[in-house]
């Protein structure tokens, strides 16, 4: 009797949640709400912070692939340049986790002032992240500008 009561306790402490962890789905969509804000920032020094050594991007506005971090650091090296109204708004995450990896799908809008007026580049995306030392990464950033929807 006092065999089946351990197991019957042993197996009611498994199933309790763990306190102190975060779980992985909302860690990955607030990596993305960070980048996003570090973009709006200009701070292109957060924005590479949250990039793995070996990391691929594809930009929005680029017509290369970049892969190996000084080309992923001159892709972002614009945000020094960018205007001050200079904003990324993040819109839907889809977020699936597989252990170590990652990957969340959604869209983004990219905007500015120019002459007084908003432009807006809506765009959408997929991030690959990989959870290294506890800390999520982006190792696959791929970013295109969402089409204009036909006639």
């Amino acid at each position: 009797m006092n065999r089946s009561y351990g197991l019957i306790i042993s197996l009611a402490a498994l199933a309790l949640p763990v306190p102190g962890f975060a779980d992985d789905k909302d860690d990955v969509a607030a990596v993305t709400r960070a980048w996003a804000e570090a973009m709006s920032r200009r701070d292109a020094e957060r924005v590479l912070s949250m990039y793995a050594s070996d990391a691929v991007l594809w930009g929005t506005r680029s017509p290369t692939i970049r892969a190996d971090p000084a080309k992923i650091r001159e892709y972002f090296g614009v945000l020094k340049t960018a205007p001050e109204s200079y904003k990324a708004t993040l819109g839907e995450q889809h977020v699936r986790v597989y252990g170590d990896m990652a990957i969340n799908s959604g869209s983004y809008t990219f905007s500015q002032l120019d002459a007084g007026k908003e432009v807006q580049r809506p765009a959408r995306f997929s991030m690959v992240l990989r959870k290294v030392d506890g800390r999520w990464l982006i190792v696959d950033h791929h970013s295109s500008a969402v089409p204009a929807a036909p006639n």
